[in-house]
């Protein structure tokens, strides 16, 4: 048996089995040694042998493969944070983004979108592509409708086009940020040859965006506040959250909340004028 300090990979998968409890699977709690699920219960999950999982946990079976590991991963119920973080620890790389391409959303989503009145609301790929949108994002952020489809990608548009980049309140500090959360998302994008591409396309017509991708700063998108100076409505604050789509690891949904009742009221007017 592998030490731990040699067997991260055995020690994470027997620390994350530890973790479940037997009663949500319906398990008998009676003669359990130790807490968690078994191994062969994990192993029954995730259909593989008792004792080749066994032996994965004690190091001694080697990696396992990346369909396999899928399935442990499920047996386990891992986050995508954990499943990233197995993946590393087997790999020595992150999983693989493998959902197909899309050139827009399910009909349930696009309503969902529609639903949100006064919120600019989007759906971006993992390029940062703009597959989705709603009448509010229409007004307040750009008209994507009007654009051709490779047009519509969030990081030429700061970068490349003149409009949007004046549209906003701190130019450089949304510029930085763009870069550093479009990189993130990029690792995982599962397309390395269209990120090149798309970098080097972008490098090309903006010096800045060339240096910004030099520094290799890293960041989530996650939540903050974003504040635009509209052309017609003038200043402008939004809270917006980013939110992940279910089954659809590929797609992100973006959501602007208007700050303020005022800002309400300027979105609204927007709306009417449309």
């Amino acid at each position: 048996m592998a030490p731990e300090r040699d067997n991260l990979l055995g020690a994470y998968l027997r620390d994350r089995r530890e973790r479940l409890d037997p009663a949500a699977f319906g398990l008998p709690m009676t003669r359990r040694r130790t807490p968690g699920l078994r191994r062969e219960e994990v192993a029954q999950r995730a259909h593989v042998s008792s004792t080749w999982y066994t032996w994965l946990e004690q190091g001694r079976g080697g990696a396992p493969s990346e369909v396999v590991l899928e399935r442990i991963a499920g047996a386990l119920l891992l986050t995508d944070v954990e499943r990233e973080h197995l993946f590393l620890l087997a790999f020595g790389r992150a999983p693989e983004l493998r959902a197909p391409e899309t050139t827009g959303v399910t009909p349930r989503l696009q309503r969902v979108l529609d639903a949100l009145t006064l919120s600019p609301a989007i759906v971006k790929t993992a390029l940062w592509d703009v597959v989705a949108w709603n009448l509010a994002a229409t007004v307040v952020l750009t008209d994507y409708g009007a654009r051709a489809p490779e047009d519509r990608n969030i990081v030429r548009l700061i970068f490349c086009d003149p409009r949007v980049r004046a549209a906003q309140d701190d130019w450089e500090g949304v510029a930085r940020f763009v870069v550093a959360a479009f990189r993130a998302d990029a690792a995982r994008a599962g397309d390395p040859a269209k990120v090149e591409a798309l970098v080097a396309e972008v490098g090309a017509r903006s010096p800045e965006f060339a240096a910004f991708w030099r520094e290799h700063d890293v960041r989530g998108f996650g939540e903050g506040l974003k504040r635009l100076n509209h052309p017609v409505a003038g200043p402008l604050a939004f809270e917006y959250s980013a939110f992940a789509v279910d089954g659809r690891p590929d797609l992100g949904l973006v959501v602007y909340q208007p700050a303020t009742p005022q800002d309400e009221d300027a979105v609204r007017a927007l709306l009417r004028s449309a």
